[in-house]
């Protein structure tokens, strides 16, 4: 008689029906496990490090994308999800069958008797629901893996947008100074004619070389964070630290209008998108199934099996069916496993109400930063920078034509050259504000409010 059991396939209907055999469809454990390959391969592809490292000007998406490409701490994240969609297969499988031999050793060769031996094949098969709720349980596990993958994607991206934003900060306050630098040395220039003229006195030229070895020692220090950042940059992009980047552009981007979106539906929006959320909800819907599958432990599991003894006389008693089963006599350990399950899938529901109440408030916070923020950038491109500007031309007119004080022109150009410095600051904390409150939202940050790179 020939025996086959399969420790993939389900039986016939009524055994199916009967065994409640549980397994993974191939179609959807060959999806899921396509999602990490994909998921690298489009990033990779969308990327485009080559050009974005090599480029002319380094866009803010651009770089956000390299590094959720090249950053190793992702790829770690990736490959822990992928180690939870290989455990989907395995749970969802029977037990291989068994197979037994045994021979007389004393009928090997004997004159008297003839040679025996016997022949066992047994198949476990799992109490009905065991092996779909072991299949749900890393199923939800392998979920929970892929939100941890997703929330390390967005920390990640949050922190190259934060670094870009602070590379930008940096170089652009270099051309300023620099700008500021040249204004100086003219200014400089000036008071050495005016005083030769006799129209000034010898203080106002000391008083702007003061000031000139000020703004040069400052570009030492705005180059030393410059090439700081830079290093910190290559790091997430996995690159030396010394290798140089292209420069940002001039200005960022215009400024978006400000989400006008009524706070509710944006806190709700958190809670519904947030990976980090729907990770512990996972995780509760995980214990959930692990719970059940050790009530389940409970019932009995039952082997099947078949057996020849070619040392029975009778031909009719040679070959046995049999059918064997466990006695779960001893439920302090499965009420145990119960009360474990059920405890850790209370924790994980604690854990989602918490990040749930938090991720509302960091909406709330995020959404009165940025305006903030929005209001600070109005206010130096509308206000502070025309005026700041104005008082420099006036004070270099009144210096030449009715001898006002050089001081007044020198405060007045410091003044404009803070300005301008605090307004790039200004506009990189809008950035700041606008990838936080994407980041509590459960976008991407960086990508222009884009769910994702992909």
């Amino acid at each position: 008689m020939n025996v086959w059991i399969s420790s993939r396939a389900c039986w016939t209907a009524p055994a199916m029906l009967l065994l409640g055999c549980a397994t993974t469809g191939a179609e959807s454990y060959d999806a899921m496990r396509a999602e990490p390959e994909r998921a690298v391969a489009d990033e990779r592809q969308q990327a485009d490090d080559d050009a974005t490292l090599n480029g002319p000007v380094l866009g803010r998406s651009a770089y956000v994308r390299a590094v959720l490409s090249r950053n190793r701490s992702i790829e770690s994240a990736r490959q822990a999800w992928r180690g939870a969609i290989a455990r989907v297969r395995q749970s969802g499988a029977f037990e291989d069958p068994m197979v037994t031999l045994e021979v007389a050793p004393l009928s090997i060769g004997s004159s008297s008797a003839p040679f025996g031996w016997t022949g066992m094949i047994s198949q476990r098969l799992p109490w009905p629901g065991k092996l779909s709720l072991e299949e749900t349980i890393s199923k939800a596990e392998a979920d929970a893996q892929r939100c941890d993958y997703e929330a390390a994607r967005r920390e990640l991206a949050l922190t190259a947008s934060l670094l870009y934003d602070a590379y930008f900060v940096a170089v652009r306050s270099i051309e300023i100074n620099a700008h500021h630098v040249e204004l100086m040395r003219s200014m400089h220039g000036a008071a050495i004619a005016q005083f030769e003229a006799g129209r000034a006195s010898a203080q106002d030229s000391l008083q702007a070389e003061f000031e000139l070895t000020h703004m040069e020692h400052d570009t030492v220090i705005l180059a030393s964070q410059r090439d700081v950042t830079m290093a910190q940059m290559n790091e997430l992009l996995h690159r030396d630290p010394e290798l140089p980047l292209p420069p940002p552009p001039k200005a960022l981007p215009v400024p978006p209008a400000t989400e006008t979106a009524a706070p509710a539906r944006l806190e709700s929006e958190a809670v519904d998108r947030r990976p980090d959320i729907a990770g512990a909800r996972q995780h509760a819907r995980a214990e959930e199934a692990r719970g059940e599958r050790a009530e389940r432990e409970s019932y009995p599991d039952v082997t099947v099996s078949t057996s020849y003894n070619s040392m029975w006389d009778m031909p009719e008693h040679r070959w046995m069916v049999g059918l064997s089963f466990n006695l779960p006599v001893q439920a302090g350990r499965r009420h145990g496993a119960v009360d474990e399950a059920n405890a850790m899938r209370g924790q994980y529901e604690a854990e989602a109400a918490r990040m749930s109440d938090m991720a509302r408030t960091q909406v709330v916070v995020a959404l009165k930063q940025l305006e903030e923020a929005n209001h600070v950038l109005h206010i130096f491109e509308e206000r502070l920078l025309p005026i700041a500007r104005q008082q420099v031309d006036a004070a270099r007119a009144a210096f030449v034509s009715s001898g006002v004080p050089f001081v007044s022109v020198i405060d007045a150009e410091k003044n404009l050259r803070g300005v301008e410095l605090d307004q790039q600051v200004a506009e990189a904390d809008y950035d700041r504000r606008r990838g936080e409150l994407d980041r509590a939202l459960g976008r991407m940050p960086g990508l222009d409010g884009k769910e994702d790179a992909r």
